[in-house]
């Protein structure tokens, strides 16, 4: 027998789509810096302007599809805006999408372009190594948000 596939199914595929997709990516970049890092400093400008473009071109757009998808998903399922485990998670990703743009892309243009300054000498600055060391911490807290938004988008509690 087929799956019957409806709008609502669909919309579910789109939304786990952009989690993967956009989010995941950002994962990625917890490891780009410390390779760059072994590898030698004049690749740090490259891994920030990588960086930036993940922020920009996956997990920015792939935000919005989340929240849109999500709505439908909340006004057409079975569900409420005030179920603790939808209100959380909606807060969450905004909060991710804030960070996103108020945090990490400046901070990715502004580092790219230290560290295409200092790439020439022995050893960064202390005021580029603590903006790297404070992104990399950023980083980490906002991995473990979008990791507590699917535990309560898998485990639902309160429903």
């Amino acid at each position: 027998m087929l799956a019957a596939v409806t709008l609502y199914s669909l919309s579910v595929f789109v939304h786990v789509t952009a989690v993967v997709v956009g989010l995941g990516a950002t994962f990625a970049e917890s490891l780009l810096f410390p390779v760059a890092m072994r590898a030698g400093t004049r690749h740090l400008a490259y891994v920030h302007r990588v960086q930036l473009a993940i922020n920009q071109r996956l997990a920015t757009p792939a935000l919005g599809v989340i929240v849109l998808t999500g709505i439908y998903q909340t006004i057409d399922g079975d569900w409420g805006f005030g179920s603790f485990w939808i209100s959380a998670t909606f807060a969450i990703v905004i909060v991710i999408g804030a960070i996103n743009g108020a945090y990490f892309i400046p901070t990715d243009r502004r580092l790219a372009a230290m560290a295409e300054r200092e790439q020439g000498g022995e050893r960064l600055s202390d005021e580029y190594q603590s903006a790297a060391r404070r992104e990399g911490m950023m980083g980490a807290v906002t991995g473990i948000l979008v990791i507590l938004a699917i535990f309560l988008m898998v485990t639902k509690p309160g429903a």
